[in-house]
């Protein structure tokens, strides 16, 4: 089973969030919230090539291939570990792949930092783990809620509370 970026993430915020869009339960596009972080990842970074695809599901906001790194852009208003994970997957992946010589760099325009990510070993190990969790989870029943503060923004709030 192939686990994406989107996957990676969402299994760091919310198991349910994580098995509601792997079993194509997509409610993104209806999310104002979603089309707002569409709209920054497309303003920004103007210059660069965007989205980069790397097999089927792979898809890199943009890359500085002469300075190898790949960039993560997000809309949200806070750093997050997750944001962090979902871009040492990506590094993960482009190892899987034999280009083991990319760092890695999330970009928060609305809070104009940035920040640099490396793949260690430990992390690899740590993305094994990840990935068989993702496939437990996907394979069994939905998890039940658990009402966050960051519900209340989900494009999935429907499917847990209403």
């Amino acid at each position: 089973m192939f686990v994406s970026g989107t996957q990676i993430e969402y299994y760091f915020f919310c198991k349910r969030q994580l098995w509601l869009f792997s079993h194509q339960l997509n409610r993104e596009h209806e999310s104002d919230i979603v089309k707002m972080g569409r709209l920054i990842h497309d303003e920004s970074y103007e210059r660069e090539k965007k989205e980069i695809r790397i097999g089927e599901n792979l898809v890199l906001d943009f890359a500085d291939v002469q300075a190898r790194v790949i960039h993560e852009v997000k809309k949200s208003n806070k750093m997050e570990k997750a944001h962090e994970w979902q871009l040492k997957y990506y590094l993960y992946c482009l190892k899987e792949l034999g280009i083991d010589d990319f760092t890695g760099e999330l970009n928060y325009p609305k809070l104009r930092k940035t920040m640099k990510v490396k793949l260690t070993e430990a992390d690899i190990g740590w993305l094994n783990e990840v990935i068989a969790d993702i496939e437990k989870i996907n394979n069994g029943p939905a998890p039940q809620p658990v009402k966050i503060k960051p519900c209340l923004k989900c494009a999935y709030y429907e499917y847990c509370f209403v």
